[in-house]
Order: structure tokens, then C-alpha cells, then sequence
């Protein structure tokens, strides 16, 4: 059966990406088409071919990490976890742009293969929307488990995006630096201005990072969108390090080149799994908060398998399938039921408040915030 074609009429502006959007970052900044054959399943909760035909098959489109990360990939349990269960193949694609490779084809009428996108976040949404005058996506509805998502994780008013687990930025730092080796984070923005933390401080560039981003919009949510760029002029002043992404801010953090990293919230799962001193891995909300970066999936309009595509949306929902990729995504689950072990729950750090922008606010200017401050630092 040949997969169905889109026929998009494109933006005038093209593909032009959002600034700092986090395809394949995913919790760390890290930052491939087929037919299909059969008819949707039984009421069983299995999905079965025709009789005698190949079993059915799910194309499931997400960022390489997601599948390849060393040791802490979701995608191979889900594979594998999907398939036992229903009469259906599970592929992965993985095309290096990521959204942007659907957009293209969107945007040509070329056909589309996939089912499902898993790693969508607001970023990528709102590229979408800008760059397509029909959607890419289809709305969902009446989707078991999607009930049990938190309420301020869902960032697509239309309902075509179902989260599946989210992030938290924060401050990661190394008690055991410092002129006595006892080293505490600031616990306020204002705080990392102290001249006490000159040059303590490592973040990344939000146009090209994730964490870097949602470090910037949590310091707009903080001072506003008229006071923000004094706030970060003040940063340079107390000599802020902006590295170009997560990986080699953090590298610059293990080698003890700075004692505060921007990152995530769950550093401690990481370092508790390779037997580090969890010391050098506090974390510290600053004004009690973290910056929330949920990710979500959603069904490409016009799948040849809706009905498996749904249930696939419905089966990354159950309580098992959520601890399993919050343990293996090392990330927080989206739902309020998920099945966590207690050494994650104990190494995972929540915030007291989770804070973020909505799709409507970034839509309208997460373009033109971005675009000052990397104009002001530019100019330094």
C-alpha cells in the first residue's frame, strides 16, 4: 500500500527554524519509510493484519538519542515492549533535521511515512504552525491515559500534542568547590549577580540549545520582557560563561572550570548510576523553581494507521511504560500515575514550582526575545 502524500501550500517564509529549538536535545542536549498492509485490531488491545497478510507496521518518527544514547535509550524497550504485545512491527525514523525534514516534505507534497512523531516541543509546534498553512499533525481525542497527564504540561491548545514526559532546568553545582571547598549556590536570580559568584557560572547559548533557552525564557518569566536584558547585561558583568550547548558547558563543569552549570533536575540519576560523589551534583531552584520542558508525540494527518497509532499514543500513557521511559529518558514522567522505582523518585528533583511560557506567549515572541539578546551579546 502506498502511504498517502501531503499536499501543503508553505509559508512565505520557508523553513526557517525557531532559534535554540531542541529537536534531538532531548534532557541533555545531544543534542530512516515503508509500506503498511492490514486492517486495526481486535478489541483485545491487540492490532492484527488481515489473515495471512504481514503483520501491520507503526513508523515512528523521534530524535536519534531517543533510539541510540549509549545504555539509556527508550526506544529499543519500547520496540520491543509494543511488539509482544500487539500483532504489529515497530520502525523507527530518524532523519538528521528531525521536524524540519517533515516540514520540507510537507512543503513539496512529498510523501510522509510516518505515523507518530515522539520529541515534539513547543519550539517545533510553533514551527510547524508558522511554516504550514495546514496542519501537520491531527487533533487527538479520547485517548486512554491522557486524563491522567499534568494540566501545566500541555502546551497545544488545539490538542494535537500529547506530552509524555518533561524536563526541569535548574542549577547544578559542586559544594565541593570554593576558596574552603564548601560551596552554595545562590538560591535567587538576584543572588547570581553577587560579586561573591563572579565567573561561578556556565550556561549555554539559548540560540542553539535547549537548556540555554529555557535558562533565558525563565530569566524573562523572572524579570519581564522590558527588564530581562538588564538582568543578563548584569550577568556578563559578573562574568556569565555562554558556551555553545549543554555538552560542552557541562564537560567544562566536570573539569571543575566553573562550580554552576545550567542543566536538569535529575542530574543526581545520572551520577548516582556511575557512583559519583553526589556532591558535585546539588541542585538548587532558583527562586524555587525550575523551568519546564515537556516533550510530546502526536499522529501525522493521514497515517495509514491511525487506530495503531493511537493505541501506540495510549500505550506510552500506562503507568508501566511511563517509568520505564523516565528512568531510561532520565526524565520526569508526564502523567500523575506512572510506575517509578524509589531510587529514581529519590535522585529526581521536582521543584516546588514548575514555570514555563504558553504556546500563545512564545508564538508571539520567542523570536524577537531571542533575537535581542543574542543582538546585545553580539555587541559585548
Amino acid at each position: 500500500m502506498k502511504r498517502r502524500t501531503f499536499v501543503r501550500a508553505a509559508g512565505a517564509s520557508g523553513v526557517v527554524g525557531l532559534a535554540g529549538c531542541l529537536g534531538g536535545d532531548g534532557a541533555t542536549d545531544t543534542e530512516t519509510s515503508g509500506d503498511s498492509a492490514g486492517d486495526s485490531g481486535t478489541e483485545t488491545g491487540t492490532t492484527a493484519g488481515d489473515s495471512g497478510s504481514e503483520p501491520a507496521e507503526l513508523v515512528v518518527s523521534t530524535y536519534g538519542p531517543f533510539v541510540d544514547a549509549p545504555s539509556t535509550s527508550p526506544g529499543p524497550w519500547i520496540k520491543e515492549a509494543f511488539e509482544s504485545e500487539f500483532d504489529a512491527t515497530l520502525r523507527f525514523e530518524t532523519p538528521d533535521s528531525e521536524i524540519n525534514y517533515y516540514i520540507e516534505r510537507a512543503m513539496q507534497g512529498a510523501d510522509i511515512e510516518a505515523d507518530v512523531y515522539v520529541g515534539l516541543n513547543v519550539d517545533m509546534l510553533i514551527r510547524v504552525d508558522e511554516q504550514l498553512d495546514e496542519g501537520l499533525f491531527t487533533a487527538v481525542e479520547d485517548v486512554s491515559g491522557r486524563d491522567d497527564v499534568k494540566g501545566g504540561l500541555n502546551f497545544d491548545p488545539q490538542g494535537r500534542i500529547v506530552p509524555y514526559d518533561t524536563s526541569y532546568v535548574s542549577i547544578v553545582y559542586n559544594e565541593t568547590m570554593g576558596d574552603d571547598g564548601a560551596f552554595v549556590a545562590p538560591e535567587t536570580f538576584d543572588g547570581l549577580l553577587d560579586p561573591a559568584y563572579e565567573g561561578d557560572l556556565l550556561t549555554q547559548n539559548p540560540t542553539g540549545s535547549a537548556t540555554g533557552k529555557s535558562f533565558l525564557l525563565h530569566t524573562i518569566k523572572e524579570k519581564g520582557p522590558d527588564e530581562y536584558l538588564d538582568y543578563w547585561e548584569a550577568l556578563q558583568e559578573n562574568d556569565v560563561r555562554v558556551l555553545a550547548d549543554w555538552s560542552s558547558s557541562y564537560t567544562a563543569y566536570e573539569e571543575e572550570e566553573a562550580p554552576m552549570v545550567v542543566s536538569y533536575s535529575t542530574d543526581q540519576v545520572y551520577a548516582n548510576r556511575s557512583d559519583e560523589d553526589l556532591a558535585k551534583h546539588q541542585i538548587r531552584f532558583l527562586n524555587d523553581q525550575g523551568y519546564a520542558y515537556p516533550e510530546g508525540m502526536a499522529l501525522f494527518e493521514g497515517s495509514d494507521e491511525p487506530e495503531l497509532a493511537r493505541r501506540f499514543l495510549e500505550f506510552m500513557l500506562r503507568p508501566d511504560v511511563q517509568g520505564e521511559i523516565a528512568q531510561r529518558n532520565v526524565a520526569f514522567p508526564a502523567t500523575t500515575t506512572a510506575d517509578l522505582p524509589e531510587e529514581f523518585a529519590e535522585y529526581a528533583q521536582a521543584p516546588p514550582e514548575a514555570v514555563t511560557f504558553t504556546y500563545d506567549e512564545l508564538r508571539d515572541n520567542v523570536s524577537e526575545w531571542t533575537r535581542a539578546w543574542e543582538q546585545q551579546f553580539a555587541s559585548k
